[in-house]
């Protein structure tokens, strides 16, 4: 395994929310913390959710997005970023909407469901910019208006894709080229629950790579996959690549 990684030529590393829970972000599988436990988080990340009651789904994702300025990349996170300058190429793909791989020095990302901190007008479209700093802790299902957009007069909303909506096409059709021109994928944190985003591994061997799994969990990539490593991925990834390259990562285990 660690020569298939030396000799790679394009690498792909596909993360998922496992790999942001480390860093403390919570995922829609966890139980919500606090007085927002009584809401279903599926529920409320919908169009039709933010459409009957906008102020309490912005006010949740307010809460996430208060959640996410306060974590910080974890040693998975650093070990992809350098991790691009081991190999020829490396695409990076997330179903995680927190930018954390960008903090860690990734770039770019392919990010398949959206961007938390890029909002926009629900709509028109327009593109909105967060204030600076961390949003108050809106607790207990506490309502928070949204902002208006400055065109239309239509409410802000979250830069993600809600259930029942499209991955962004441009987004989509890169993660499709990179899965199916790779040579080696790591799925790092995945559940592979999520569709369509799972088909990536399965296409990626369809097309002749190698897959690498590493999740603590079983997941339904462990048929297909031609290694799995159950692990944490801030402790399993950064091993990996140091033993790999052996030591000319700044990755540490």
């Amino acid at each position: 395994m660690l020569a298939t990684l030396r000799e790679a030529r394009h690498v792909v590393v596909l993360t998922g929310a496992g790999v942001s829970a480390e860093s403390g972000v919570p995922t829609f599988r966890d139980a919500q913390t606090g007085l927002w436990a009584r809401y279903d988080a599926t529920a409320l990340a919908t169009p039709e959710a933010f459409r009957a009651d906008p102020a309490l789904v912005w006010g949740w994702y307010e809460w996430r997005r208060a959640a996410v300025l306060r974590a910080a990349p974890n040693p998975a996170h650093t070990a992809i970023a350098a991790l691009a300058g081991q190999v020829p190429a490396l695409t990076v793909i997330t179903q995680n909407v927190d930018d954390l791989h960008e903090r860690a020095g990734s770039a770019p990302v392919i990010h398949l469901h959206g961007r938390l901190m890029k909002p926009r007008c629900f709509r028109c479209g327009t593109a909105w910019r967060y204030p600076a700093g961390i949003p108050d802790e809106p607790e207990g299902g506490r309502r928070v208006a949204p902002p208006d957009c400055p065109r239309c007069a239509g409410p802000i909303r979250p830069g993600v894709v809600w259930f029942g909506e499209s991955l962004p096409a441009d987004e989509w059709q890169s993660a499709l080229a990179a899965a199916a021109g790779c040579d080696l994928m790591l799925a790092v944190g995945t559940s592979a629950l999520v569709y369509p985003a799972a088909e990536l591994p399965q296409i990626a061997v369809n097309s002749g790579a190698t897959l690498v799994q590493i999740n603590p969990q079983a997941t339904s990539l462990d048929g297909i996959a031609h290694w799995n490593l159950p692990g944490a991925a801030g402790i399993t990834l950064p091993a990996l690549l140091q033993a790999a390259f052996a030591g000319d990562m700044n990755a540490t285990a």
